[in-house]
């Protein structure tokens, strides 16, 4: 029973590992029509979960990242683009073919869960058809890539269209995402969207409430910014968040080709004949002397005179040594004197370290004789501390 089980579990990883690796999607589309496929994570899903099936019968959501390249090349083919917004997003492969031919697409998805990686090949073949001769170009407002490219979006879009064209016989051209063509990312509210680009055609001509956009009158209204009035007969929006926005609705007729250029007149590539060659004269003689008055002898007469003007202020304006004394109080400048004289006797003890304890340390003391003093028997202020019967300035100090 034991090896039963067992080579049943290896047939069925062999054949899941053989089917996987070389299973095609295969898909065969108009030049000038849009291309669609979805990238289904649960279809993925089931590549990475036949382990858990078959042992403990779980099922898992997980979240997966996409990869798509074209076959041995880097990126995507330049009509394709890819786009996915969150893990938990199935992805979408979307874009119009230009030009007929084949190209290969493979598909990497990787489990953000288990990290394990499952491979998918997407064959697109394009073939060659006419191009819609009537095409138009539409913007809706409140919609983003992702959200327009599901199946029954587009229908919801494409019948509202038709109505508007008054015809069945409409295709959507292209899905454009408005960053694509230059628009700001919306800020991160409710209320805020992308924007999307939805073009069709038609076999058709354009219809009356299309032809409105040609008017005079309908450009000078968007010109102005003004709302746009929508006439109740052209008004096919069943759905708020398809409505078109009138004033960015642009009509194409492609029914008569635009001629093309002239090709270039190829010449003999030999230069004609023109004459003698004629130097020009030598330039006539400049006087430079202006120049040299603007640019150096007028800049060295304004150094010159700030000169003379910083130097009248920092020398002339000083009021001297000997006039701020005559002016200062005479108790104030008397001790800024004993200041100065108890700083220099500090700065001579500094080398001296067993010189006697300085006098300004004393009770009483007088700083320039030396004299002690008896200490007074009145505690009156106004008796200095320091006694200067024979100081100079003792003329000065309050008396009792």
């Amino acid at each position: 029973m034991a090896g039963s089980r067992s080579w049943v579990f290896t047939f069925t990883v062999c054949a899941a590992s053989l089917f996987g690796a070389n299973a095609e999607i295969k898909f065969t589309i108009p030049v000038g029509r849009l291309f669609t496929y979805e990238l289904m994570r649960e279809t993925f899903q089931n590549d990475f979960e036949p382990l858990s099936k078959l042992y403990a019968g779980r099922l898992y959501d997980d979240p997966m990242i996409f990869k798509c390249n074209r076959q041995n090349f880097p990126d995507l083919p330049e009509w394709l683009r890819f786009t996915q917004r969150q893990p938990f997003d199935n992805g979408f492969l979307y874009g119009t073919p230009t030009s007929p031919g084949k190209s290969i697409i493979e598909i990497y998805a990787v489990n953000k869960r288990s990290y394990e990686t499952a491979r998918h090949i997407l064959v697109i073949k394009v073939v060659t058809e006419k191009m819609l001769p009537y095409q138009a170009e539409f913007f809706v407002k409140l919609r983003e890539i992702e959200k327009v490219l599901p199946s029954t979006v587009q229908d919801e879009i494409k019948q509202d269209l038709q109505k508007l064209w008054d015809t069945g016989a409409l295709e959507i051209v292209n899905f454009t995402n408005a960053l694509d063509r230059g628009g700001r990312v919306p800020l991160p509210l409710a209320g805020h969207f992308e924007g999307v680009y939805v073009k069709v055609g038609s076999e058709r001509y354009f219809s009356e409430c299309l032809l409105r956009v040609l008017k005079t009158e309908h450009q000078k209204q968007c010109t102005r910014g003004g709302k746009v009035k929508i006439p109740g007969d052209c008004n096919f929006c069943s759905i708020p968040s398809n409505c078109i926005s009138w004033c960015k609705t642009e009509l194409f007729d492609l029914s008569k080709p635009e001629p093309e250029p002239p090709a270039p007149t190829v010449g003999s590539g030999i230069l004609e004949a023109a004459g003698d060659f004629d130097p020009p004269e030598s330039p006539p003689s400049r006087d430079y002397f202006p120049d040299y008055m603007v640019t150096v002898i007028v800049p060295l007469i304004l150094a010159i005179v700030l000169c003379l003007l910083l130097a009248y202020i920092m020398f002339g304006r000083r009021e001297g040594l000997e006039k701020r004394n005559a002016r200062t109080n005479q108790i104030q400048l008397y001790h800024h004197h004993t200041i100065h004289g108890n700083t220099d006797e500090l700065r001579n003890m500094a080398g001296n370290r067993g010189a006697l304890p300085p006098l300004s340390t004393l009770p009483m003391f007088n700083c320039r004789t030396g004299e002690r003093a008896s200490p007074l028997q009145s505690d009156s202020p106004t008796i200095p501390l320091i006694m200067a019967q024979h100081d100079p300035y003792s003329d000065t100090l309050p008396r009792k």
